[in-house]
């Protein structure tokens, strides 16, 4: 308690914690941290920009199934062109295509099924580009003692944007609206939003130019059989696939049905984001390799719960609920998993004499299989049964599925310490 207490009274001292670490672990934080901005403002307010011109949530899924079909695709390209372009380059090529996704999207005069397939698409390869070459960056520039820490600061920030971005757009967008700036065409709000999108994606693209970083060595990445113990860890993605694609989709929806406009949107993140963002930088520099599973327990456990009262409510109250569990999941659940992951892909890189993007890239179709999964239920039950059937009870069948996670992680950690030794 005393050293918790003295970290939140000499922020300064933490300053020089992180000047401890590495430079080019410093220069990524610091990239992601700028890029940290964007995320939100892609991951909530597209959404919302299709419902509210098209007031369809059909289209909202469309969008994320051609935005995570793109993912993978531009990891396979992405790991082409690593044999001949500076991984930097591909890194800020993925920041600044999401921008372009944005505006291509705000220009459309409709937004039909062929309109938003293809925005999605765009967005999808400016993910897989980012996330391909984050990932690769992250686990050379890190090792299992550090990633704690380095997940601990990239989720701190990441949800205090997650609450300042969306309270700050959503503000602009009504205010905008209400007091009729530039003719009070909402059309033109976004895609002033899109720009600040762009003026950040370009700073962050010098930010990551400042160190360099160096490109796998091995060329050779796509592989069809794999250790027994990466093939759990694919299971394990799969289930975390499963749940990214609600909860990049039925917030908005959720919000925009049960709640109201994207001023709500900003107003319910913004509620318990500040507390989680504290905790999450104190499990950072505080916890060790051993915490993970709990960690990964008490997020899953927190989206169960918020889950089972947006379905038994179903209301405004709800949703709230749900959105106060969401902003304390997400976070705790990605601090243990990342480094969950990268562990495992050290050992079996080591043992398989493998590149380290070879494991990257297939874990990203594991992520595929479930986001594909979880949004072809939403689709099913809404069609099939009715949308607000969905909205009520899937989340809650894939929250209630997320708990095997549990025993798989702690599976994995344990054959991961074994397998090292």
């Amino acid at each position: 308690m005393e050293k918790i207490i003295k970290i939140l009274k000499k922020p300064l001292s933490e300053y020089f914690v992180f000047l401890s670490y590495p430079r080019d672990m410093r220069v990524l934080l610091v990239t992601n941290m700028i890029y940290a901005v964007v995320l939100p403002i892609i991951d909530l307010f597209v959404a919302a920009y299709i419902m509210r011109n098209t007031n369809d949530p059909t289209l909202v899924a469309i969008y994320q199934v051609a935005l995570y079909t793109g993912i993978p695709i531009t990891f396979l390209i992405n790991g082409f062109l690593l044999n001949k372009i500076k991984i930097t380059n591909l890194y800020s090529f993925g920041m600044l295509l999401s921008g372009a996704s944005m505006l291509f999207m705000m220009t459309l005069d409709e937004l039909n099924i062929v309109g938003i397939g293809l925005s999605g698409l765009i967005m999808g390869s400016s993910f897989g580009f980012f996330w391909a070459n984050r990932d690769f960056l992250a686990l050379n520039t890190t090792n299992n003692e550090n990633r704690n820490y380095y997940y601990g600061i990239e989720t701190f920030f990441y949800t205090i944007t997650s609450i300042i971005i969306p309270f700050i757009i959503g503000w602009f967008l009504i205010t905008y609206e209400n007091l009729g700036w530039f003719g009070g065409n909402i059309t033109k709000a976004y895609q002033l939003v899109t720009l600040f999108v762009f003026a950040l994606t370009i700073v962050s693209s010098i930010v990551i130019h400042k160190e360099k970083f160096k490109n796998p060595t091995q060329k050779k990445f796509v592989f069809f059989q794999f250790h027994k113990l990466w093939n759990k860890l694919l299971v394990l993605a799969g289930l975390k696939g499963m749940v990214q694609g609600y909860l990049v989709t039925a917030p908005a929806i959720l919000i925009m049905t049960l709640v109201g406009n994207e001023n709500s949107l900003g107003t319910i993140q913004a509620i318990s984001g500040i507390i989680t963002a504290i905790i999450l930088y104190l499990l950072g520099r505080f916890s060790k390799p051993e915490h993970r599973i709990y960690i990964f327990t008490v997020g899953l456990t927190l989206f169960v719960i918020g889950t089972f009262t947006n379905a038994i409510l179903f209301s405004a109250a709800g949703v709230i609920v749900f959105m106060l569990t969401k902003v304390l999941f997400q976070p705790l659940h990605d601090i243990a998993y990342f480094p969950i992951q990268m562990r495992v892909i050290d050992v079996v890189s080591k043992k398989e004499k493998r590149s380290e993007f070879a494991y990257i890239f297939n874990h990203e179709f594991g992520l595929y299989l479930g986001r594909v999964f979880g949004l072809g239920l939403f689709l099913v039950l809404a069609n099939y049964v009715s949308l607000m059937f969905s909205l009520k009870y899937s989340l809650l069948i894939v929250a209630l599925i997320q708990l095997l996670s549990i025993p798989m992680a702690q599976h994995i950690i344990k054959r991961s310490d074994q397998e090292a030794n």
